[in-house]
This record gives C-alpha cells, sequence and structure tokens, in this order.
C-alpha cells in the first residue's frame, strides 16, 4: 500500500465513524443527559477541526476558500431545484402516509424546535453555516481521500454513503424503517451528487448552491408538518 493511500484510509477512519457517534450519543445513548450534547458537541468540533488541522499539519498546505474558478453555478441551481421538486412530490404522494406527523412534531418540540422563531433560527443556522460546514467536510475533505483509494465514479459514491451513514442514524429516531431508507436514498443522491460537482468544479461552493436550495427545501417541509394546517 502506498503512503499516500494508507494516509487516506487513516484520514477517513478518523472521520466518518464520529459523526455518526455523535448523533448517537445525543439521540439514542443518552438522550436527556448532559452527556448526550457533550459528545455530540465534542464530535461536531472534530468534524469540523479535522480537515482543517489535516491541511496544516499532514499535507502541509495553506487554507484555501475554495475560489470557483470553474463556475458550476447554473448546474448547481438545477440540481438543487430538481432535488427539491422530488422531495415535495414524494410527500405529496406518500408522505402524509409514511411520516407520523405528530411523533415528528413531539420529536422537534423536544428538542427546542417547536416555535416559529426557534424553527426559523434553527433552519437559517442549518442552510447558511452548517452545509457550508458539511461541505467542506463531505466534499472537500472526505471526496479527496476518497480519490486517493478509488477512481473517480467509485469515489463519488463511497463519499455519498459515508455521507448518509450519520443521517440514517438520526432519521430512524424521527420515523420508522421505510421512510428511514426513503429518505436515506435520497440524501445519498444528493451526496453523490454534490461530491461530482466537488470533482468537476473543484470548488464547495457549487455543491454548497445545490445543498442550501435542497435544505431551504426540507426546512419548508418541515414547517409545513409542524405548524401547517392541522398540525397537532
Amino acid at each position: 500500500m502506498s503512503a499516500s493511500r494508507g494516509t487516506a484510509i487513516l484520514a477517513l477512519l478518523l472521520l466518518v465513524p464520529a459523526a455518526s457517534l455523535g448523533v448517537a450519543s445525543a439521540m439514542i445513548f443518552f438522550p436527556g443527559t448532559w452527556l448526550g450534547p457533550v459528545i455530540f458537541g465534542a464530535a461536531k468540533a472534530w468534524l469540523f477541526g479535522l480537515p482543517l488541522a489535516w491541511r496544516l499539519l499532514v499535507e502541509r498546505q495553506p487554507i484555501s476558500l475554495s475560489p470557483p474558478r470553474h463556475g458550476g453555478f447554473a448546474v448547481a441551481a438545477m440540481s438543487g431545484l430538481a432535488i427539491s421538486l422530488v422531495i415535495w412530490a414524494a410527500y405529496l404522494v406518500a408522505g402524509a402516509r409514511l411520516i407520523d406527523r405528530g411523533f415528528f412534531v413531539d420529536k422537534l418540540t423536544a428538542v427546542g424546535l417547536g416555535s416559529p422563531a426557534a424553527y426559523a433560527g434553527g433552519a437559517a443556522y442549518w442552510i447558511l453555516v452548517n452545509s457550508v460546514l458539511e461541505e467542506c467536510v463531505w466534499r472537500w475533505f472526505c471526496v479527496r481521500q476518497c480519490e486517493q483509494l478509488l477512481p473517480r465514479g467509485p469515489a463519488v459514491i463511497l463519499s455519498g454513503l459515508f455521507f448518509t451513514v450519520h443521517h440514517v442514524v438520526a432519521l430512524r429516531v424521527y420515523m420508522g424503517p421505510i421512510p428511514t431508507l426513503l429518505c436515506s436514498l435520497g440524501i445519498f443522491t444528493g451526496g453523490a451528487i454534490w461530491s461530482w460537482m466537488y470533482t468537476r468544479y473543484r470548488s464547495i461552493w457549487p455543491g454548497y448552491v445545490s445543498h442550501a436550495i435542497v435544505d431551504l427545501c426540507v426546512f419548508g417541509l418541515g414547517a409545513w408538518l409542524l405548524f401547517g394546517p392541522a398540525a397537532p
């Protein structure tokens, strides 16, 4: 095994499990205790700090703002809108039967997102901040490590799978097996598309634009479930 492949494997082993550990600690292992949020916060700090430290200490390269020199924003907007349309169509066709609206509302209320103001604040953070950080972690960092191990196509698929795993853990807390499976397939598809966009444009920003549009759609759907007509 070459040094670059071994280093890439180590990077992925240090990165990928941390996301699922943080989510599982907060939602499954230690819910309602001080330990769950502490582990979740530590895992988040690790996820966002590891790529930075790796860039400076292992790769010995300066930090870059990932400038979009090759464009990609038209593709970003179209992909974000297309994914959003599929999400809404899936909900209109089967979502009302598959999602327990009362359970969903109770879960979000329990974590402090049950009021319009709190929900709007959480949505703003997730769309404007967390999505950028996720593009840095799962596209800029994870995709590049996967490219050390595999050709472009398989690397895109592998990084999409890695991006999906911790979402599956979170979704299972809020949904049954079938909606979790369907949503996970959607997340994998989005993650693979954004990974491909990074390999194509070598910037996180086109992927972020698409990601943000999809997050806006998802939070819009969540707002409908929480506060729309006939909400519990």
